[in-house]
């Protein structure tokens, strides 16, 4: 029987798959060079396209603050524009009120009794204006009726008497020339009040 080497034929089989290895490995290094580079190009692509939204994001952002502070310039304007012209409208609102307070106040005046002094006291923000009134009556329920009259007033608030007494020593010549023992001084204050406008005509 004839012998046959086959060593020859196994080395090259082991040669041929060694550099099949080879190739599959230097094939695969390459690929996966390539997808690292893919992936690091992606990524780079869309870090840009991040920065560019960014950056657009940041200057439409300063836009809007400046537009924001030039709206909240516009709002303190307004506001300052609108108290000044509640202040005015005010002023000219109050005007023929005070014509009006001292019309009343004449209105009200009972027979035996006068003014003798009128000082009109303006409040602050917390509380109202009011009228000191001085003056002289015959009897104190001419001072009381003065006060009711007042009380009922759609122009008034209520009257608070502070003082009321015969006519002192210390008046003028013109006082003690009346002759009239029975004369009653007075002091009181009343609170001013603005009533609506369908009850004020």
């Amino acid at each position: 029987m004839a012998k046959i080497n086959l060593r020859p034929w196994r080395e090259e089989r082991t040669a041929a798959r060694q550099k099949d290895f080879v190739t599959s490995l230097v094939a695969s290094a390459i690929c996966a060079a390539a997808l690292v580079l893919m992936m690091g190009y992606y990524y780079d692509v869309q870090m840009d396209r991040q920065n560019a939204r960014n950056g657009f994001l940041k200057v439409n952002i300063s836009k809007l603050d400046e537009r924001i502070k030039e709206i909240e310039e516009l709002k303190r304007q307004r506001e300052r524009l609108l108290e000044r012209l509640n202040a005015i409208q005010e002023l000219q609102g109050n005007r023929p009120i005070i014509v009006r307070n001292f019309d009343e106040l004449v209105r009200v005046l009972p027979d035996g009794l006068h003014y003798d002094f009128l000082e009109r006291k303006e409040a602050g923000f917390a509380s109202a204006d009011a009228i000191n009134i001085k003056g002289l009556a015959l009897q104190n329920k001419d001072v009381s009726e003065l006060m009711r009259r007042l009380n009922s007033s759609i122009w008034f608030g209520e009257p608070n008497l502070s003082q009321v007494g015969a006519l002192g020593a210390g008046a003028g010549a013109a006082r003690k020339s009346l002759a009239l023992a029975d004369i009653r001084a007075f002091n009181l204050s009343v609170v001013l009040t603005k009533p609506k406008a369908e009850d004020a005509k």
